[in-house]
């Protein structure tokens, strides 16, 4: 749309690999952050008394999920490198990550296995290219609230098969829905209605 037109919005919906691959890592490796965000359905969470806490553990998960939930906004400052087991879907700084890459090693394959999963369940049940629709309306019932157009705006979604039903912020323009939610669409319009309100 061009500026004479008006303003624009843009909304890119996904069940992102990387994402889940992340997600599932966080679980196994009994990690919290983003602390609000609930866990995977059908991924075994370790009991959390296995793990002595690393500080340099959890600061070099922080920055690495912070990487790959909007990758850029949070460049890295020195070259990746891909992480062996998780074929293109892990790459990690090559300078101060070295905790974190021994951690996760172990995971690749069942890792990327849980997220091929969930990421073609997502594009069977809901990547069939009604995500505009589902917006759109959200975005006009916003219209009709505050009586003018939505400025615009980008908003990412990341719809994962998260335990609980939910919208999680999970980046400055990223936020996690639940693919129960996103598949629910008078319970989605209701739920996705404050981020709409929070961007347009």
């Amino acid at each position: 749309m061009n500026a004479a037109a008006g303003p624009e919005w843009v909304v890119r919906e996904d069940a992102g690999m990387p994402v889940l691959v992340a997600l599932y890592l966080r679980q196994v490796l009994g990690l919290r952050y983003p602390e609000e965000l609930p866990p995977l359905r059908g991924v075994p969470a370790p009991d959390a008394s296995e793990f002595d806490r690393d500080p340099g553990l959890e600061r070099q998960w922080r920055s690495f999920w912070e990487m790959t939930v909007e990758p850029q906004a949070h460049p890295s400052p020195v070259p990746l490198d891909l992480v062996d087991g998780f074929e293109m879907l892990i790459a990690l700084p090559t300078e101060g990550f070295a905790e974190l890459k021994a951690a996760i090693a172990p995971h690749g394959p069942d890792a990327v296995a849980v997220a091929r999963r969930a990421h073609e369940h997502y594009r069977a049940a809901l990547g069939s290219g009604s995500s505009y629709r589902a917006y759109a309306s959200a975005i006009a019932q916003h219209e009709r609230h505050v009586g003018r157009r939505a400025h615009s705006f980008e908003l990412n979604v990341q719809v994962l098969p998260l335990t609980q039903r939910g919208v999680w912020w999970i980046g400055s323009l990223t936020v996690a829905v639940t693919d129960g939610l996103r598949g629910d669409v008078a319970a989605f319009d209701s739920a996705i209605a404050p981020v709409i309100a929070d961007l347009a």
